[in-house]
């Protein structure tokens, strides 16, 4: 079926920029490019800029509380707080410095997969009059999927970015990004992005959309 991409309003669009950080970076494996990767992001990011709609920096990181309050039973969590990785003030959760966050920017710390669930991330897109969020993120399975789960539930507008996402697994990359991201959000790539920013309309295949 073939569908019209909404194109994209400045006043009320936001750009997820998702633990873009050093530790999450160096887990992508060898045949990923992070420097291109980061390139199109560091794109993406100065073509909203330019068009006034709000950016988003989400980061991972733990305190002490924060490791001591994960159950056993969140086994991916839990052994972070055992081997005491990834603490908020650590140079492995600092955003990458060509990605660096500039005044007036949303900046917000999270402690589990999604960007929504353990910040105040969603009441300051509200505050802002947000209705729609444009996904950058690392990784696929990981905060991409958990915040696009979370965002459509929560009824705002999706698209992800399809060269602004990378997973440590081609495989599950593949599979999320052809089978499961579609029905909840709009797939495009960083060029359409910088096309729906100023109101063209292209027509897209998409399957799998409700």
């Amino acid at each position: 079926m073939t569908v019209t991409t909404p194109a994209l309003d400045p006043r009320t669009t936001a750009l997820l920029v998702m633990d873009y950080q050093q530790g999450i970076l160096a887990s992508l494996p060898g045949p990923d490019d992070p420097e291109a990767l980061l390139s199109r992001v560091a794109g993406a990011i100065a073509d909203v800029r330019a068009h006034g709609a709000a950016i988003v920096y989400v980061r991972l990181g733990f305190t002490e509380a924060d490791w001591a309050a994960i159950p056993p039973a969140n086994t991916t969590f839990s052994m972070l707080g055992r081997q005491r990785l990834m603490h908020h003030a650590d140079p492995a959760t600092d955003i990458h410095s060509q990605l660096a966050p500039e005044p007036g920017d949303i900046v917000v710390r999270k402690t589990r997969f999604g960007a929504l669930s353990t910040t105040d991330l969603d009441r300051r897109l509200r505050d802002r009059g947000i209705t729609t969020l444009v996904i950058a993120g690392i990784t696929t399975s990981g905060v991409v999927l958990s915040t696009v789960t979370d965002a459509a539930d929560r009824d705002y507008r999706l698209y992800v970015l399809s060269d602004g996402v990378a997973d440590p697994d081609p495989h599950a990359h593949q599979t999320l990004m052809t089978g499961v991201l579609p029905r909840m959000a709009h797939i495009i790539d960083t060029a359409e992005l910088r096309s729906l920013l100023h109101g063209s309309r292209p027509d897209r295949a998409e399957t799998g959309r409700v």
